[in-house]
């Protein structure tokens, strides 16, 4: 039998080295190779980079018998990546060979990478504009980091600049600039920016800039297009697959999610952590408790996957929302690592919505150990005391509140018409055609009465009366950004409006009658999920 080279060897292991998640097996084909080269070492160096293992990566580093100029670069790209700054500039200054080309193609955009990924944005934009020569990678550090960093609007005018200098983007730069629009919620940039990439040679055959866009698609309401793309992608590699299963989740299509999976596994693509979050929440938008928990298991025991924190925040919210705390609270002693802030948030959460007050004051303890100047965990626990009536438990949240100076993240709206944004925040005193959209408000609010609407005055959690909750409600944010939709947005057109918090009970409600009324699909992203209002019902079933 023929035996394999080591340039054989070397493609078979930087294929099987090129993404996460993989390091077990590279580990054990690089045993297997009878005479690593140092192609070899730079290959299984990066694979540890890659998965996070630094400590493994310095110690491999140094048993390297030649190293080459990759070798030196991949060492200071993996550790400024994972955010090991000092060691970074440290291990730069040791370096025997720095020129400018490996200073400017190399080192400088993985420096930047990592400022960024410490969250050091003015360290990264120092670096950036006292760069001589930028070149692609450097703008492509700065476009990602600042999308990273929810400064997507700063990213965008980097891109737009980028491009107004002749500079054109690749896949990973097209990837940064396409979250910043799912972030956002910019589709029609989005759409231009798959007219742009369609003409790509390179578009029908690398997934990453589909996946982007079947991702930008589905988080700016426009699933049906994230489906149709999906479908016509020649080449689909496992973040494809996650992404539609995520994009169907978050749409509340939980079924077609899990359909999606099993047919990613009749065509032979192994899942990953980030498909089993996908699966999760799946579950997790339906209510279906045992189907949720029964791929929790299997994710273990049929896959080897560890479970991670992301994970068990998605069961333990599957739990409470259902009404299991016992479960729930069992799950969150048995945990193999202390919980996070996602945890007891969700718990909190769900509190709210069957006012368990005894398990929402456990979890509300917890995150103010964990983080004490939060404002939104002391507004979760205001909820669930308003929603219970507990009206001096109200006040004395707030008031400690305003010990620690703690203030409200004010609910507000968004919607995007003919590429122009406009927001809207509760009570809103500032839009410029204000006066119209309260009059279409109050046309609205007496057709939907007409047709048996009543305001869900739980919904208002302030200790004030009946009439002034019902104004309080009439002028939430969503409200204010779906009557402008009905103004602006051409007859036949669904309106798609976006909202930083979860939607309040009366709102969901209402624009359930105002679908109807107006004979309008209204689709509003909250914080949980889509919902699509048509015909007076919403696709979530009132579970949310």
């Amino acid at each position: 039998m023929k035996m394999r080279s080591t340039v054989t060897w070397n493609s078979i292991l930087a294929g099987l080295s090129s993404k996460p998640g993989n390091l077990k097996d590279a580990q054990d084909l690089f045993d297997k190779i009878p005479e690593p080269d140092t192609f070899s070492h730079n290959v299984m160096l990066a694979c540890y980079f890659r998965n996070a293992d630094v400590d493994t990566a310095k110690a491999f580093f140094d048993q390297i018998p030649v190293k080459d100029v990759a070798s030196w670069n991949t060492m200071l790209s993996g550790l400024s990546r994972n955010g090991k700054m000092n060691e970074a500039k440290e291990f730069f200054r040791i370096m025997p060979r720095k020129n400018v080309v490996t200073w400017n193609a190399m080192i400088s955009g993985s420096i930047i990478t990592g400022y960024m990924k410490c969250g050091n944005i003015k360290m990264a934009e120092n670096i950036f504009r006292e760069m001589a020569d930028k070149n692609l990678v450097t703008w492509n550090a700065m476009i990602a980091g600042y999308v990273e960093n929810g400064r997507g609007e700063d990213g965008l005018k980097l891109f737009k600049k980028m491009s107004g200098l002749g500079i054109r983007a690749n896949p990973s730069g097209l990837s940064s600039v396409l979250l910043a629009c799912s972030n956002l919620s910019m589709l029609k940039l989005g759409q231009q920016l798959h007219q742009l990439t369609y003409k790509s040679p390179t578009y029908h055959f690398d997934p990453t800039i589909g996946t982007s866009l079947i991702s930008m698609y589905c988080k700016c309401g426009v699933l049906e297009d994230g489906i149709k793309l999906f479908n016509e992608m020649r080449r689909k590699d496992v973040v494809t697959w996650n992404a539609m299963i995520s994009g169907y989740a978050q749409h509340g299509l939980s079924h077609e999610a899990l359909n999606l999976f099993n047919e990613m596994r009749e065509k032979g693509i192994n899942p990953d952590w980030i498909t089993f979050v996908g699966v999760l929440s799946a579950c997790n938008h339906a209510g279906l408790v045992e189907h949720g928990l029964f791929y929790f298991e299997k994710m273990q025991k049929d896959y080897g996957i560890k479970v991670k924190p992301d994970h068990y925040t998605c069961v333990i919210d599957l739990l409470g929302r259902a009404g299991k705390f016992n479960e729930a609270m069992d799950m969150i002693k048995e945990m193999p690592f202390e919980p996070h802030l996602a945890i007891y948030g969700t718990l909190l959460g769900a509190c709210r919505i069957h006012k368990n007050i005894e398990i929402a004051e456990y979890a509300a303890k917890n995150l103010f150990k964990l983080d004490p100047i939060n404002p939104a965990n002391y507004v979760q626990l205001a909820n669930v005391y308003a929603a219970s009536k507990k009206w001096e438990n109200v006040s004395r949240v707030r008031k400690s509140m305003k010990e620690i100076r703690a203030v409200k993240t004010p609910g507000y709206s968004w919607i995007e018409i003919k590429g122009a944004t406009h927001e809207f925040r509760s009570g809103d005193r500032v839009h410029k055609e204000l006066g119209c959209i309260h009059e279409k408000l109050n046309e609205l609010e007496g057709k939907m009465r007409l047709a048996g609407y009543v305001p869900n005055l739980e919904s208002a959690l302030h200790d004030v009366g009946e009439e002034q909750k019902e104004q309080l409600l009439l002028w939430h944010s969503e409200k204010l950004a779906i009557a402008f939709g009905l103004m602006r947005v051409d007859v036949g057109l669904p309106i798609r409006v976006f909202k930083n918090l979860r939607v309040c009970d009366d709102c969901h409600l209402a624009i359930k009658f105002m679908s109807a009324v107006e004979g309008r699909e209204i689709i509003v992203r909250d914080t949980t999920r889509f919902h699509h209002f048509r015909d007076g019902k919403c696709s979530c079933g009132d579970y949310w």
